[in-house]
């Protein structure tokens, strides 16, 4: 909390109190998205594992992100990498994981859905973060619980992170919509 206050930066929104879910991130345009989600996870006192492309955990950096909660996905060999990580949800009794669906810095590039298929495949919901530069807030959405429409799922987790939905007021989000 002290990071982020001395920065200027703070969260608004809580993350909802359930055993496993899937954290999603948009935009992630920035290197700083990094540092300031892990000041966030310490703020909120989470245990966090995340998916990261596998060139990021090469010595040094390895034994850091590791370290993190990291989970190094080769991005030249993609396939199996969405059935493994439900898996994984399936063993354990606690998962918290975070992902950024762009898949890259890219400004503009479209989502990926493998976020959506873990949750649906894991039966957990899905909570939107956004980091918003301008108001130096760290925005939780509500969290959705996939209904197996992708299109129409993403398409509100999408508006929530390009700040077409916020909540109106600071209560905790509750799972199945977003507010």
């Amino acid at each position: 909390q002290a990071c982020l206050r001395a920065s200027g930066w703070r969260i608004d929104g809580a993350m909802p109190d359930v055993a496993k879910l899937v954290i999603i991130v948009a935009p992630h345009t920035s290197n700083w998205d990094f540092i300031l989600g892990v000041a966030a996870i310490y703020a909120l006192r989470l245990r966090v594992k995340f998916l990261a492309k596998d060139t990021l955990f090469r010595w040094p950096m390895g034994v850091l992100m590791r370290w993190l909660g990291g989970i190094p996905v080769d991005r030249s060999q993609p396939h199996g990498v969405v059935a493994q990580v439900v898996e994984d949800f399936k063993l354990r009794d606690r998962l918290a994981l975070a992902v950024t669906p762009e898949g890259t810095r890219k400004a503009g590039a479209r989502w990926r859905a493998g976020f959506y298929h873990i949750a649906l495949g894991a039966k957990v919901p899905i909570v939107p973060v956004t980091f918003d530069a301008r108001r130096r807030v760290i925005d939780i959405g509500a969290a959705l619980q996939p209904g197996g429409d992708a299109a129409t799922d993403i398409a509100r987790l999408q508006s929530f992170c390009s700040g077409g939905l916020r909540r109106i007021s600071s209560r905790p989000p509750t799972t199945g919509q977003i507010n």
